[in-house]
């Protein structure tokens, strides 16, 4: 196994990124270089990888190093320990959590007559949390981005249940979903219809294996953003866990303003500005935005 690692400036991380899963498509791996630079890692077996000439025009400028080495033959196993499992606590009515700011137009959450579950999201070879009270999904994620651990997918989480905590369902399209944690959430939440769509072939069969496993009717299916228009007739729940610059696209795509947005992939310093961008090209108002570290989220509905 080989692993290709490419270090750009901070400031350029995600028009990079975005570039980057043109050529891989099956996903990359992140990592903090310090405060001014961000390592993007593809795996791959020899010939399988971008060759290194297409890469350097991919990142340009933005290129601090890149370089190649080869993983020992245990690689496969020791990758596991980055995949650890991780609990959403439902929301907890009137109470302020870390990390959360509401927008202007955000109402306060209503007192719950059914108490919702918390969701445990875990990786097969991790063991389920024991709670009577919690959900468990099993995510593989095979090739496709995440089992939940990573920021951005907890942020999302914690948001749909903000969503499901109004008594919020019907229809959910999840946009980008990797493999499939946000679409099997909303389904075993009790959304319906739900579907899961990526641009990745490793992510839409991911998502679909892990839907089997877990037994959640959602239906997965390709989806190419930049060149495909999403299309409803009453106005679902949409969510989004992408980068920057798919959610520009997206915003500039919708047919109408969902009934709920949730976006996550965010850096903090961008949530102003494509919150923006959604309130300006749909119409619609942020209800709430909540961050991790440098990651952020946002909730947003229709007027």
């Amino acid at each position: 196994m080989i692993r290709l690692a490419v270090r750009v400036a901070r400031a350029d991380a995600e028009v990079v990124l975005a570039a980057l899963l043109d050529l891989a498509p099956s996903g990359l791996e992140e990592r903090d270089c310090g405060p001014d630079t961000v390592e993007y890692a593809l795996y791959g077996a020899p010939g399988e990888l971008p060759v290194l000439p297409a890469v350097r025009a991919t990142v340009g400028d933005a290129l601090v190093e890149i370089d190649t080495s080869e993983l020992p033959d245990d690689w496969s196993q020791r990758w596991r320990q980055f995949h650890r499992p991780v609990l959403i606590e439902p929301p907890v009515s009137g109470a302020s959590r870390p990390g959360t700011a509401r927008g202007p137009a955000a109402e306060a959450q209503p007192v719950l007559g059914v108490p919702l579950p918390a969701l445990h999201v875990r990786p097969p070879w991790c063991e389920p949390c024991g709670r009577d009270d919690a959900i468990e999904l099993v995510i593989d994620p095979g090739q496709a981005f995440g089992t939940g651990a990573h920021a951005t997918t907890r942020l999302c989480l914690e948001l749909l249940l903000e969503v499901c905590a109004l008594g919020v369902g019907g229809e959910l399209i999840d946009v980008g979903t990797g493999s499939g944690v946000l679409a099997i959430a909303a389904s075993m939440l009790g959304f319906a219809p739900v579907s899961a769509l990526d641009n990745d072939p490793a992510s839409v069969d991911a998502a679909t294996r892990n839907a089997q496993v877990a037994g959640a009717a959602i239906t997965v299916a390709p989806f190419d953003l930049r060149v495909q228009t999403l299309e409803w007739g009453s106005p679902p729940v949409v969510c989004a866990n992408l980068v920057r610059p798919l959610l520009v696209d997206l915003a500039a795509t919708l047919p109408s303003a969902p009934a709920h947005l949730v976006a996550g992939g965010l850096l903090a310093g961008e949530v102003d500005a494509v919150s923006e961008r959604f309130c300006t090209h749909v119409g619609m108002r942020e209800r709430e935005r909540r961050s991790q570290g440098e990651w952020a989220a946002l909730w947003l509905s229709a007027p």
